[in-house]
């Protein structure tokens, strides 16, 4: 693997990787006037182990709430592309097949195909009522043990250069808790997350036997006919999750409702056989065409309401683009 990460061939195609999504700042025209220097030397200080990872610009976000992102540098960011490309394959097999984010080829659509799977199958074909467990993660992102973390990937790692690397990015970032927390912002970040709740995909599937589970991200949902089941399910879950990951359901998402009175996930809310975009979804759609009323804006909104009962809303944004 650290021979992989450290090729220049792999330096090279990380960087017109991260070029094609941060063309044009100039932090990045200046790294790439020296672009085979500066390579050289990332590679260098790599396999030496005189490499450093080094600080972050800090920035604030609200989409659609408040979030704190950190930058890194051009050399760190690079590096991050580099061993993306090399861990995310390994580690993407290990994964079940019914977590999504942050996952090729695995984003909302299919989140939407398969809830809409499991949620027929709960049912029995729509015979019995469906009850939906629905549970978040409390502050996720900025909750990961680093020292947990590391060592579910030295369980999965053997060769010690890779380890050291992925010591050297994780403990560079620092929250207001010592050894607290993953920096959004880190392509590796999306990958360390996935790797680090996947112990807990894995403990839904084949200890609990889940049958019917579904995770994006921090946010998971779980089906059945028994509502008695999935009560019973809160307790194992809250137990793992503080006692193996140091995690901690968000108390007031923690919810168990029928299928039939609406289900509201990743911005849609599900009723047998359909589903409709939520309100604050629309609301925040309306806004963002509104200050942003270009072609591309309009045709990935198009394109996302194909995939739910929403007529009237398509007619109000092609109406609203014919006025402009």
């Amino acid at each position: 693997m650290f021979e992989e990460i450290v090729k220049m061939e792999n330096l090279l195609e990380a960087w017109w990787e991260f070029l094609r999504e941060k063309r044009g700042k100039p932090d990045i025209q200046e790294f790439g006037l020296h672009l085979m220097d500066n390579l050289f030397s990332l590679r260098r200080g790599l396999i030496n182990r005189t490499y450093r990872h080094g600080g972050y610009q800090t920035f604030n976000i609200s989409d659609p709430k408040p979030r704190n992102i950190h930058k890194a540098s051009v050399r760190d960011h690079l590096l991050h592309h580099a061993m993306y490309r090399v861990l995310y394959p390994y580690f993407d097999r290990k994964f079940i097949a019914d977590s999504f984010s942050c996952r090729i080829g695995r984003g909302t659509h299919k989140v939407m195909n398969c809830f809409r799977r499991f949620g027929w199958k709960a049912s029995r074909n729509d015979t019995r009522t469906c009850w939906i467990l629905k549970c978040d993660i409390r502050k996720f992102f900025t909750s990961i043990d680093q020292a947990v973390l590391i060592d579910i990937l030295r369980n999965r790692i053997s060769e010690e250069p890779v380890l050291w690397l992925l010591g050297k990015i994780i403990s560079s970032f620092s929250s207001a808790r010592a050894g607290i927390g993953l920096p959004l912002g880190n392509l590796t970040s999306q990958l360390f997350v996935n790797v680090y709740i996947n112990e807990f995909d894995q403990f839904m599937k084949h200890k609990l036997r889940v049958k019917y589970y579904i995770r994006y991200t921090d946010d998971f949902i779980i089906f059945s006919d028994d509502r008695v089941c999935l009560e019973n399910l809160i307790l194992q879950i809250d137990v793992f999750l503080r006692e193996r990951l140091k995690l901690i359901l968000h108390p007031q998402k923690v919810s168990i409702k029928t299928l039939a009175s609406g289900a509201d996930f990743l911005g849609w809310v599900y009723f047998p056989g359909y589903r409709v975009l939520r309100t604050a979804t629309k609301r925040r759609m309306m806004k963002r065409i509104k200050a942003n009323p270009a072609q591309e804006t309009l045709d990935s909104y198009l394109g996302l309401l194909k995939h739910g009962n929403a007529v009237k809303i398509r007619k109000n944004i092609l109406n609203q683009n014919n006025k402009n």
